[in-house]
């Protein structure tokens, strides 16, 4: 079952970048969480989409935010696209789709008239209380970041 708007998330965890370990219930102690979905690493649009939160990441922390990229791929993958972009957030390798099925983000695509299921690029923005108080789905990169800081900033 996946959540909606004005849900409590279920606690969820999944491995991050850094020997690092996400869960959900260890960040009741910041205002927000925003958990961003990204389709594959160092893919034109995700890397532009990271860094537009690594630009912006300082203005997030002076919210009291915390941010985490989300993809299926492995966390070798994670940890060189982290390096290679500089990202100063965790990327979460939900390899399984635990995560991605938990925010009903895998969607039927095509690529050059192939479907397949994939990540729809998507970002969430979770509250202290473990609601979702925004979402974000079928994403275009451009502004999206600015959008999510403008959200956080006026929650």
């Amino acid at each position: 079952m996946s959540i909606s708007l004005n849900d409590v998330v279920t606690n969820f965890s999944g491995t991050a970048t850094s020997d690092t370990h996400f869960n959900l219930a260890d960040f009741e102690n910041k205002k927000h969480l925003v958990i961003y979905f990204y389709p594959k690493d160092s893919t034109p649009g995700c890397t532009l989409e990271g860094q537009d939160f690594r630009d912006s990441y300082k203005d997030f922390l002076a919210n009291d935010t915390a941010i985490f990229g989300v993809s299926r791929d492995t966390l070798r993958k994670h940890e060189n696209f982290k390096k290679k972009q500089s990202f100063p957030f965790e990327l979460i390798a939900d390899i399984d789709e635990s995560i991605c099925n938990l925010f009903d983000v895998i969607k039927q695509k095509s690529l050059f008239g192939k479907k397949y299921m994939g990540i729809d690029r998507s970002t969430f923005v979770i509250n202290k209380a473990g609601v979702l108080v925004h979402e974000w789905r079928g994403v275009k990169v451009k502004g999206h970041v600015s959008e999510v800081l403008g959200v956080v900033e006026a929650l």
